[in-house]
């Protein structure tokens, strides 16, 4: 005889739970950082635009632009985005730029031997003690303005003469940390060359980034990112398209003909 009881008290609860619902912290909020697993993660063949000097064009008609996180501003991102696109923020994160805003804030210490571009040395990365707040702030710079993901540059230093005798597992933390810091800031990652350690690395970023793939007969390395359902964005500068186009292709791969210095000129595949 207690049951119609039970279910009146039950009855009650339910209602005062229902009552009291919209007091209760939303779930999901926009300003929330998405959840592991949630940053946006470009599809095998997408198209995108490189530029990294020259007045930015922001007239081709892709759905993903990769441009420098300094040079370009949060009001050119929201622009992007207005139009649709996705926007990649380029960094060197693996080599110091002594034309940066924040080139002084490096230490001696930890600057090497030059990377072959005028103005660059390559960084210790071991000493993740200086340089993760420095990187930190540069990809706090690009969650500022709005940026969807980060492109970290120079993240292959172990196979380079550096200055510093680095090796692969110091490349492998390091390259760690850098995706970390990115989530952290609700923004997808990407790798940059290092084909070696593709299959170490390719659940860590969420897309990759590789020059010259096709002219050193190593593009089928990227194959690891595909399968998982993430884009490899690619780019050569010294072969024709006809040379790579196909491969490309038949690869899955986002590939663009480009000249050295990442102006607007480009051909797609």
């Amino acid at each position: 005889m207690r049951r119609p009881t039970l279910l009146l008290s039950l009855l009650v609860l339910l209602l005062v739970g229902c009552a009291s619902a919209p007091d209760a912290e939303p779930a999901g909020r926009p300003d929330d950082p998405p959840s592991e697993g949630k940053f946006w993660q470009p599809a095998p063949g997408i198209d995108w635009q490189w530029q990294l000097s020259g007045r930015l064009d922001t007239t081709v008609d892709v759905p993903v632009y990769d441009i420098d996180g300094f040079d370009q501003t949060e009001d050119t991102v929201g622009e992007l985005h207005d139009d649709g696109r996705k926007v990649i923020c380029y960094l060197s994160t693996g080599a110091w730029e002594d034309w940066r805003p924040d080139a002084e804030k490096f230490p001696k210490s930890v600057l090497g031997k030059g990377n072959g571009w005028k103005g660059e040395r390559w960084l210790d990365i071991r000493k993740t003690d200086v340089l993760e707040p420095l990187m930190a702030a540069r990809l706090d710079m690009c969650r500022d303005k709005g940026f969807d993901a980060v492109e970290p540059d120079n993240m292959d230093g172990y196979k380079n003469t550096t200055g510093f005798p680095l090796k692969a597992a110091d490349q492998l933390r390091y390259n760690r940390l850098i995706a970390d810091l990115a989530h952290d800031r609700g923004m997808s990652v990407g790798l940059k060359n290092d084909l070696g350690q593709i299959p170490q690395l390719v659940d860590d970023f969420d897309f990759a980034v590789n020059e010259q793939c096709a002219q050193y007969h190593e593009c089928a390395e990227l194959t690891p990112f595909i399968e998982a359902g993430k884009a490899a964005f690619h780019v050569e500068y010294e072969l024709p398209t006809s040379d790579f186009c196909a491969d490309s292709r038949r690869l899955k791969l986002s590939s663009l003909l480009k000249k050295y210095e990442l102006g607007v000129w480009r051909e797609a595949c």
